[in-house]
């Protein structure tokens, strides 16, 4: 059996390991900067509208009735919506079907403000693995984030080695 010799095996541990993750790791990165900016990028996630209201007058029968009326959503009763996410400071309701679409409206004159396909919700499923299936997200997906801190340690070792070494021959 080969002896450990830290710097040298450091490095092949470093660069397998830095293989090993090149595909997850990329994916993880790329999404994560797509979440950095949703907020900022329309094509990611619809900007919320604002209007001013007087009063929160709509029932979720008639928030049901007018998301039914939006043909993209495909919503014909409530199996067909996600999640209702209410703004009562900015007078809307968004209405996230699950075929990934969202219909934003006023809270107090039932108009449609906007219809906009939302893709962050996407992105954060491939972003922690879930996309793929449950299990990569634990699997695979958090193995992978285990390896990056391997290779952040390594990383570190292999920098700091050097200048610890000059230190040392100086004195």
């Amino acid at each position: 059996m080969r002896k450990w010799h830290s710097r040298r095996d450091t490095r092949k541990i470093h660069r397998w390991g830095a293989f090993l993750v090149s595909l997850p790791f990329l994916i993880v990165i790329v999404t994560g900067l797509l979440l950095q900016v949703k907020k900022e990028v329309e094509w990611i996630q619809p900007s919320t509208e604002e209007v001013t209201i007087d009063s929160l007058s709509l029932s979720f029968n008639e928030i049901l009735q007018i998301s039914k009326g939006v043909e993209e959503a495909e919503i014909t009763d409530w199996s067909h919506i996600n999640r209702l996410d209410v703004r009562p400071v900015n007078g809307v309701v968004k209405v996230r079907s699950t075929n990934q679409w969202e219909i934003q409206i006023d809270l107090e004159r039932g108009t449609v403000l906007k219809t906009a396909y939302r893709r962050s919700d996407i992105i954060e499923q491939l972003h922690d693995g879930s996309w793929f299936h449950n299990a990569a997200k634990l699997w695979l997906f958090f193995p992978v984030g285990i390896i990056v801190l391997i290779l952040w340690l390594s990383g570190m070792y292999l920098f700091f080695i050097p200048i610890l070494a000059k230190r040392s021959h100086k004195s």
